[in-house]
């Protein structure tokens, strides 16, 4: 495999990160909410990140703002989506490193939860576990496998329930 390089991205890559989007999903509607996510301010520039090989955006990850609202008030949490490759590349560890590196990022950034809605197998190995079992429901339906959270700080998610709440952008997406 080539040489990959992750990065924030920049102001330029946006089409790149539109049409990463668009054939990864087969459907403009992921790419249409992170455009959405940058124009509502639920957007954190440093928490997008690009994978690219030999000059070429080939990957995308974002980390928007969400909220875990509970009786006794919201707690702050990052969203993981959409996670994209382009579709000729996938399954060669580009996703992986996204991932990896986005959390990081996350970390780094003084981030302590981040939640997902995505596929049982794949997220575990970088330490998501089911969201319900801790507490922590869905505002839609989803299976309770695809549905999991990470404390990026231990302790973060200790007594912490209640329902995640997304940003507008997400309408299409996760209704």
């Amino acid at each position: 495999m080539n040489h990959i390089r992750i990065r924030p991205e920049t102001p330029p890559d946006i089409p790149a990160i539109f049409n990463v989007n668009l054939l990864a999903f087969g459907q403009p509607a992921e790419a249409q909410m992170v455009d959405k996510l940058r124009r509502d301010g639920d957007f954190i520039p440093e928490l997008s990140l690009v994978a690219v090989m030999e000059g070429k955006i080939v990957g995308h990850i974002l980390f928007p703002q969400i909220t875990i609202a509970s009786p006794e008030g919201s707690v702050p949490a990052l969203a993981l989506a959409p996670m994209a490759v382009l579709p000729e590349l996938q399954h060669h560890g580009i996703g992986s490193l996204l991932v990896k590196e986005g959390l990081a990022a996350c970390r780094r950034f003084g981030h302590r939860i981040v939640v997902v809605v995505g596929h049982p197998a794949y997220y575990p190995p970088f330490g998501f576990s089911p969201a319900r079992e801790r507490g922590i429901e869905a505002p839609f339906p989803v299976p309770d496998e695809a549905f999991m959270v990470i404390a990026l700080v231990e302790g973060s998610l200790n007594g912490i329930c209640g329902t995640v709440q997304y940003p507008p952008a997400f309408g299409g997406i996760v209704e």
